[in-house]
């Protein structure tokens, strides 16, 4: 077959068009979102909320809004820079960061709805596997999608750990454990997948950290005290 060389002529650049401004920024995938945001027909006005899990160099916000025709409405946001308050002053964007700003975000949702008392979510950081939705109560709960953006959903990653507060927080987020960490996949197409509920509550304790800190005292204190100076204050 000969080579052909396409010729990009008048009539082509008459019809080109140029992406979106934010997909053209890498900032948006308006594909994903559309199919995010739609809401079924029969349901009207129901509003649609999303989870929005975003990171930053130097902190982690977790957000609940909604899509309208104008813009999205926000209806509640946590970020890490709060923690402080709460009695966590160093590591404000590792795994543990995520999950304590998800789990505020979350009972600040439930007491803007006012179900702050009837759904109290999972009381104990220990892992387990929780969905809000198998226990009996008279209302339902809220229901958000998760939102990470443009960002890879890579296993074991930081947007799980936001995910997993906002699920024991008490909001309905449709999931599984395939993503967490302690999940392992079958070997082999006979055996089954197992899910250390130990591993993702050391996680979420930040042990590593302090494993990585005793290992670093020992071997390297000079780069131990530059390294984790926030933390030694």
């Amino acid at each position: 077959m000969a080579f052909i060389k396409v010729l990009k002529n008048k009539a082509f650049f008459k019809r080109y068009q140029v992406q979106k401004r934010r997909r053209r920024e890498g900032k948006t995938d308006f594909f994903a979102r559309r199919k995010m945001i739609q809401q079924a027909g029969h349901k009207y006005n129901s509003k649609k909320y999303r989870l929005i899990v975003r990171f930053t160099n130097r902190k982690v916000v977790v957000q609940v809004a909604y899509a309208t025709i104008l813009g999205d409405k926000v209806i509640s946001q946590a970020t890490s820079v709060e923690l402080p308050k709460y009695g966590i002053k160093a590591g404000l964007k590792n795994h543990a960061a995520a999950y304590l700003t998800g789990l505020l975000a979350a009972r600040r949702t439930l007491k803007h709805f006012g179900l702050a008392d009837t759904f109290k979510g999972h009381e104990e950081a220990d892992g387990e596997e929780y969905h809000v939705e198998d226990e009996e109560n008279d209302q339902r709960p809220v229901k958000c999608i998760l939102d990470v953006g443009i960002r890879r959903t890579v296993a074991g990653g930081r947007m799980w750990g936001a995910l997993k507060g906002a699920v024991d927080g008490g909001l309905h987020v449709p999931h599984t454990t395939k993503k967490f960490p302690g999940y392992t996949p079958a070997e082999d197409k006979g055996s089954e997948a197992s899910y250390d509920a130990e591993a993702h509550k050391a996680r979420i304790l930040a042990n590593h950290v302090s494993e990585y800190m005793e290992m670093l005292q020992e071997e390297d204190p000079t780069r131990y005290e530059a390294q984790f100076a926030k933390y030694i204050e």
